[in-house]
């Protein structure tokens, strides 16, 4: 059976990785957008990245421009703005497609393992969540309502 680390996924200053350089880690798989309503979620999300990392745990952003346009930018844009606004230092990686034909293996694979509300297997908006354990398994999926935060005390038992 797959894992996440079975992935590569290009980082966004265009280097090419496998997602085994992960493995070990918790990981959160979250897919962002730069004008979105929930984009205030990135200082939650480097919160949690700062406070964990030292014991294991890592988030990988991929921005995604597939929901009203909301992250219009090119890879060098993207960069910039979760850094100089949101002090962003947790892995981001380039734009890519999380839904339909065009979709990103690694979304395909995460969908397939963590189906949504009512086992709808596309992410449906911007800052969907996916929580990895250390094996590599997919543990569960967030809607973009659910607030980092929230999600904090299962990355508490994961670690």
């Amino acid at each position: 059976m797959a894992t996440i680390y079975d992935f590569e996924a290009k980082r966004i200053n265009g280097d090419l990785i496998s997602l085994e350089e992960y493995k070990g880690k918790v990981i959160m798989i979250v897919n962002t957008a730069s004008k979105c309503g929930f984009t205030p979620q990135y200082e939650q999300l480097q919160t949690l990245y700062e406070r964990y990392k030292d014991e294991g745990f890592v988030i990988l952003g991929f921005p995604c421009n597939q929901f009203m346009g909301q992250e219009p930018g090119d890879d060098m844009e993207i960069d910039s703005f979760c850094r100089l606004n949101y002090g962003v230092t947790f892995p981001m990686f380039a734009k890519v497609d999380v839904k339909g034909d065009h979709a990103h293996p690694i979304f395909q694979y995460l969908t397939a393992q963590a189906p949504g509300v009512l086992g709808s297997k596309g992410v449906k908006w911007n800052f969907t969540k996916f929580l990895i354990n250390a094996q590599g398994e997919v543990v569960k999926r967030f809607s973009p309502q659910t607030k980092p935060f929230d999600i904090e005390s299962e990355i508490k038992k994961l670690l």
